[in-house]
């Protein structure tokens, strides 16, 4: 364990659930997380909030999906929603005040506090293990 431990990348219960049946691997969620990091951001909502393309298994990243997730540079990521682009064009103004919201909950809690909501199981941890 080092003292500066890479972001951590969680996802609600749905998204989880929306990963899963649409087969989207940790290793995807993770690329989309790596792209953010390296300031490639598809958009800024702001207050912690950012959208960001993530490829349809066997397609591209034009044709899959948008993911909504909140985000500090460093620190953590959490996938909270996401949509395909075939589906709907963006949030609405209602739905965007709402995940800003919990942006600004999410990203005031402590290592702890995230710990509690994994444990309970209304967040999951994504782990990108290639290798095993």
């Amino acid at each position: 364990m080092t003292d500066n431990p890479r972001i951590r990348i969680y996802a609600n219960r749905w998204f989880a659930k929306f990963a899963a049946k649409e087969k989207i691997s940790n290793a995807t969620l993770a690329d989309a997380v790596h792209r953010a990091e390296t300031g490639l951001i598809d958009a800024d909502l702001g207050s912690g909030l950012i959208k960001q393309r993530i490829a349809r298994q066997g397609g591209g990243k034009s044709g899959g999906y948008r993911s909504i997730l909140i985000f500090r540079s460093g620190e953590r990521a959490i996938f909270v929603f996401a949509f395909a682009k075939s589906d709907r064009a963006n949030l609405n103004a209602a739905e965007l005040k709402v995940y800003r919201k919990a942006a600004s909950i999410m990203l005031e809690l402590g290592e702890d506090q995230i710990e509690t909501e994994v444990e309970a199981g209304r967040l999951v941890e994504v782990k990108n293990d290639e290798q095993g």
